[in-house]
């Protein structure tokens, strides 16, 4: 399967202004990126944004910064300050998630940009939202995800809370701000206007964790950490040679019946299909601490690449437990484009591209740019300023 990666240029030619730092925004400003949006990544001159070395190497800024144009302003400086609000006059998004308060300090708060350019999509993410007891807080993904109740429902149900592992603080916040974003761009094409749109990230994280308020709306009662089975065999089950990550996590559903004769067929128990202790969800709800070492007696005997290929194959929803290794090592990511290499100056990083293909087609990765590398290019491109203009900057310490 040869594919060409490239990008769907859905979102060519909108111009976005980029104060983002970390995660939750600048993850935003990828899928925009990703989309085929100029991204002009604004910068401190003096070691530029702080996730280029806040983390001790430049792999976390790499993996959330791809596909965009880095240019280098002294925003202290009245002169950085009027270039940039030059720049805002031809975006059409500008984008930050400074702590509170601090985008209003630099001078280029909602109400400043949005009388430069009625047009703008201002968009922000904040920790806690306006009005919260906690609006001036900081915050990062594990912040949001404690508070934002994600925390409360991962882990075992009698023992402490633990945070999930994807960043759904972080890029889960990015994503709703990006859909937003073209929501709004859209909005935009009928009524010319621009808005404003603000995303906290506790905010966010309670969104992704909306299905505990089912639980608590059948029970009463605050959704445990561990939300049990109701169609027992359900959960991870371990897998030889039992290491860290030898384990499925197979499902069975009420709502399909047959799951459950097809899982013992395989293990060769069908001598329980009509067991009365385990025929109905219910009866299996009762036993199912002897369900569970039923199936795991079968699984224990298997690796757990064997038992996927073995329960997907006869049609019971089943996933193997793969680590990061696992799956940069399995070929048919690179084969099919969705895992991409790039080059940043001397280190290379295998990462995740946009997971949605157009016209079958997935989007191409490009490398995450080195501190000010586009800073002549994007102010010839925006401002139209020429070499010599650019060259006067560098000389009066502006970019």
């Amino acid at each position: 399967m040869n594919i060409m990666p490239a990008s769907p240029g859905c979102l060519a030619g909108i111009r976005v202004l980029d104060l983002t730092q970390f995660e939750a925004g600048t993850s935003c400003t990828e899928a925009l990126a990703w989309m085929g949006a100029d991204i002009a990544k604004v910068e401190n001159p003096k070691g530029g944004e702080a996730g280029r070395t806040g983390f001790g190497d430049a792999y976390y800024f790499m993996m959330y910064n791809a596909n965009k144009r880095s240019i280098t302003v002294n925003l202290k400086s009245d002169r950085g300050l009027a270039l940039v609000k030059e720049m805002v006059k031809k975006a059409d998004i500008f984008a930050e998630n400074f702590a509170p308060g601090a985008v209003e300090r630099l001078g280029l708060g909602y109400d400043v940009v949005s009388a430069i350019n009625p047009a703008i999509i201002y968009a922000q993410v904040k920790g806690f939202g306006d009005g919260s007891p906690y609006e001036k807080g900081l915050a990062f993904d594990p912040i949001a995800q404690a508070a934002g109740g994600a925390m409360s429902i991962t882990g075992e149900r009698d023992g402490r809370p633990i945070k999930p592992g994807p960043t759904i603080g972080d890029t889960g916040t990015g994503m709703l701000l990006a859909f937003s974003i073209v929501s709004a761009l859209f909005d935009r094409t009928r009524s010319g206007k621009g808005r404003r749109l603000q995303v906290a990230m506790q905010d966010s994280v309670m969104h992704y964790s909306r299905g505990m308020f089912i639980t608590q709306a059948r029970t009463g009662a605050a959704a445990p950490r561990r939300r049990p089975s109701d169609n027992p065999p359900g959960g991870i089950y371990p897998c030889k040679p039992g290491g860290p990550n030898d384990y499925v996590y197979l499902l069975t559903s009420r709502a399909n019946p047959e799951h459950w004769p097809r899982l013992l067929k395989l293990i060769g128990r069908e001598d329980l299909i009509s067991d009365k202790r385990y025929e109905t969800p219910d009866a299996r709800l009762q036993h199912e601490g002897d369900v569970d070492e039923i199936v795991s007696n079968w699984t224990r005997q298997h690796t757990k690449h064997e038992a996927m290929a073995q329960l997907s194959a006869v049609g019971v929803p089943v996933g193997a437990v793969l680590d990061s290794m696992e799956l940069t090592n399995e070929p048919s990511f690179r084969e099919r484009g969705i895992l991409q290499t790039m080059k940043h100056g001397e280190r290379t990083m295998t990462m995740p591209t946009w997971p949605v293909r157009f016209d079958g087609v997935p989007t191409e990765v490009r490398p995450a740019p080195l501190l000010g590398q586009h800073t002549s290019e994007v102010l010839g491109d925006w401002l139209g300023l020429d070499a010599d203009a650019v060259a006067g900057l560098r000389r009066d310490g502006i970019v």
